[in-house]
């Protein structure tokens, strides 16, 4: 009797308060369209709904009270109401606006701010949301999943690395800090590094030569960090990740207001991984060991008149070595155990100021200096470089023509223990250009650009290009880019190769300046479906031809590394495809392929560039399930063969690498007030570069030649002990050595 009781009380409670919930109901459009598979929550809650085909949603059992209803569709602003449920149901209707990302302000392609869409020069952006797909402790780690984007790894033992755009090496890659070539030669295998992701703004990428505004080293394409402002960067933020490896990566920050006319943001990174771990059983680290700390911080000014005024600074230290399991520093630079230990401190200082007159003039200033004590084994290196770099910009509008004119000046000064450095390397360019774009209609516009240097070395140097912009229709865009480009080389500050192992470096003449010339075609399109769907497709075609190219020779004499300028060519073609799609019902993917041709024409026959793979894919898949608030991303890259440097006809290693892919997934949980829980495992397939080979560094068991026999050319023979007649080697590298692991982090955020 009892239990009946309580059941009947039991059911006449659910219907007494079935009595007092009610239902939310409505319907989303854009441009008076139903929006299909748009998301509904009640935000702090955990109900919602789905819009059907008709735009229309329904949400049940909702109690009396006061809720913010949020609707959202990946593509769309978000759009936020207020609404209060007192005795009755409440209809409510949703009007989104689509959010086009291609509209975002860009200053890279003409070093000014104009829209992605208006911009003659096709420039990528990658945001914030990008980044946090794959997790990194740097930016030379995300960059895996841009397509055309390759971080080449150059030493198997130290690690270090540089990034390939459209399979030409990394020095022809300038990499820049909110506009100012700050990170080059010696920094460059360091400049992606320490940077606190949670203080980019984006990071925009230009592929093809600019070197018409930029200068030297601006050969194939360009990389440009943009950090946030202080006014748009959250008041505190922490991002911190652990993985299965043992690898720590934290960032931290804040911005504060200083007195009434000043904003300060503070970041800082730290990395650390002391894990020694050998899985491929070579007694060599599979990683690269590392403790790096880099503090960041930038001031903005309020001035008259919206004037400029910023400054900002980073100081970066790091300490990485890789070789033998059982190397320790005080084994440092002696030859009993190998071992490869770079101490790296770094410290950066750049700024912008607008001129207080009546046209709009801005004076933009860096100055970096970089000093590096490292040893290969026995042999040391300690470089230091410092570049200072000041430049007048002129932004002027006439009529149709939308004027920029500047001046530069650029001062490098490179120091090292080498003998190819007897005298330290100094050298002051001036520069000035002009950039004019101008608008004939809406739909046609072409920039001209012209840049002057004077080298003492070289003399007189002039890169002209010119952009074309033809838009049809507002969904469709057709640029045409051509250009000329050139680049000065200082080969220790750009290859690791030349220090590490045992190759003899063998530089034959007086090294000239490299020169390309590059033509680039580009389409994109935009289309969006009534159901909602919104696709964009970017094309382009390009081609370069280089005179005076300098790269490495691997082939002519196992025992050594060749540097001259080319006597022929060397071209990059190729063609590449992006695809972004938004399908709805929170779910975003993207798709891009690459394939390219690089070669070297010398004495009449083409060769293959080595370490160049002919063909790349990436993908990204990201859903939201908003009543969950889980975001599920799945990231992936392949790679086909490329060709790979052999130490002579016995070497047993493959001469060319298979095709490999390092595939991502992550699991993101935001229902917490600022915090966000994320986790997931990296390189999914378990890939490694010694599967399929007997061994990946040659000699790993004699680092230092001790039991190797030469011939009286200094050839290595072949012995019972080296029946491959091999030498100890670790640049047999196209990727990276770490296999799979789970991570598992933390962001909070206040804004």
């Amino acid at each position: 009797m009892r239990r009946l009781i309580v059941f009947f009380l039991f059911s006449f409670l659910q219907v007494l308060a079935a009595q007092n919930t009610y239902s939310i109901s409505g319907k989303v459009t854009s441009e008076n369209l139903p929006l299909p598979y748009a998301n509904i929550i009640l935000d702090g809650t955990t109900k919602g709904a789905i819009t059907d085909e008709n735009g229309k949603f329904i949400i049940t059992n909702v109690s009396q009270g006061t809720y913010n209803i949020v609707v959202s569709f990946t593509g769309f602003t978000t759009q936020k109401k207020k609404i209060t449920i007192s005795n009755s149901d409440v209809v409510i209707n949703f009007e989104l606006n689509q959010s086009d990302a291609l509209d975002e302000v860009i200053v890279t392609g003409t070093l000014k701010a104009v829209s992605r869409l208006e911009s003659p020069v096709p420039v990528e952006v990658y945001s914030p949301t990008f980044l946090k797909k794959n997790p990194t402790p740097n930016i030379f780690e995300a960059l895996q999943n841009v397509n055309g984007v390759r971080p080449q790894l150059n030493c198997n033992v130290c690690n270090t690395g540089d990034i390939h755009i459209n399979g030409l090496e990394g020095p022809y890659t300038l990499v820049m800090i909110d506009g100012m070539p700050i990170v080059s030669g010696l920094s460059t295998v360091y400049g992606l590094s320490g940077i606190p992701n949670s203080l980019i703004e984006q990071v925009e990428i230009v592929k093809g030569p600019a070197s018409s505004l930029y200068g030297s080293e601006a050969v194939g394409g360009l990389i440009n960090i943009i950090t946030k402002l202080p006014e748009n960067a959250p008041r505190f933020f922490a991002d911190g990740f652990v993985t299965g490896w043992g690898e720590a990566n934290l960032d931290v920050g804040f911005k504060s207001k200083v007195g009434e006319k000043a904003t300060v943001l503070f970041g800082a990174n730290y990395f650390n991984y002391s894990n020694p771990i050998d899985n491929n059983n070579d007694n060599f680290t599979d990683v690269t060991l590392q403790d790096r700390i880099s503090i960041f911080q930038k001031w903005d000014f309020e001035r008259a008149n919206n004037r400029k005024f910023s400054l900002a600074g980073r100081y970066f230290y790091e300490d990485r070595w890789g070789g033998e399991m059982q190397w320790s520093p005080s084994y440092r630079g002696g030859d009993e155990v190998y071992g490869e230990s770079i101490y790296t401190s770094r410290f950066e200082f750049l700024g912008n100021y607008q001129l207080p007159i009546k046209e709009k003039v801005n004076f933009q200033f860096s100055y970096s200096d970089h000093d590096q004590n490292s040893v290969y084994g026995n042999t040391p290196y300690l470089a230091q470089q410092r570049i200072g770099f000041g430049q007048f910009i002129w932004d002027k509008k006439v009529s149709k023509h939308d004027l920029l004119i500047g001046t530069a000046l650029r001062y490098n000064y490179y120091n090292d223990n080498t003998t190819a450095t007897v005298n330290a390397d100094e050298v002051t360019i001036p520069s000035l250009f002009i950039q004019d774009e101008i608008n004939f209609t809406k739909k046609q516009s072409v920039l001209l650009g012209m840049r002057y240097d004077y080298d003492s070395r070289h003399g007189n140097i002039f890169t002209p290009r010119i952009a074309y912009r033809f838009k049809p229709t507002e969904d469709d865009i057709i640029r045409l880019n051509a250009g000329t480009g050139f680049r000065v080389v200082n080969l220790f500050t750009e290859d690791h190769a030349a220090l590490t192992g045992s190759r003899e470096v063998v530089i034959e003449e007086a090294l000239k300046p490299e020169e390309s010339y590059n033509i680039n075609l580009n389409y994109l399109k935009k289309l969006y479906l009534n159901n909602g769907m919104m696709f964009t497709f970017d094309t382009s075609v390009w081609y370069t031809y280089f005179t005076n190219a300098i790269l490495p020779d691997y082939d002519t004499n196992p025992n050594q590394i060749i540097y001259d300028n080319l006597d022929g060519h060397s071209t990059s073609k190729g063609i590449s495809f992006n695809a972004d799609a938004v399908f709805g019902n929170g779910i975003k993917a993207s798709l891009g392929a690459t394939y390219q041709d690089v070669s070297q024409t010398e004495n009449g026959t083409t060769t293959r560039q080595i370490l160049t793979e002919r063909f790349t894919g990436v993908w990204s898949f990201s859903y939201k399930h908003y009543p969950t608030n889980l975001t599920l991303d799945y990231t992936g890259n392949i790679y086909g063969s490329m060709r790979l440097p052999l130490l002579g006809e016995l070497d047993p290693r493959q001469e060319y690498s298979p095709i490999w892919s390092i595939q991502n997934i992550q699991l993101t949980y935001d229902g917490f007030d600022n915090f966000e829980i994320y986790g997931g495992v990296k390189n999914l397939l378990n890939w490694t570069p010694n599967k399929g080979n007997p061994f990946i560094i040659a000699r790993a068991d004699d680092p230092f030649d001790e039991n190797v026999q030469f011939d009286n050319n200094g050839n290595a023979v072949p012995t019972a002990d080296n029946p491959y007649a091999l030498t100890f080697d670790p640049s047999y590298v196209y990727g990276p050595n770490q296999g799979i692991r789970a991570f598992v982090g933390l962001r909070y955020k206040l804004n």
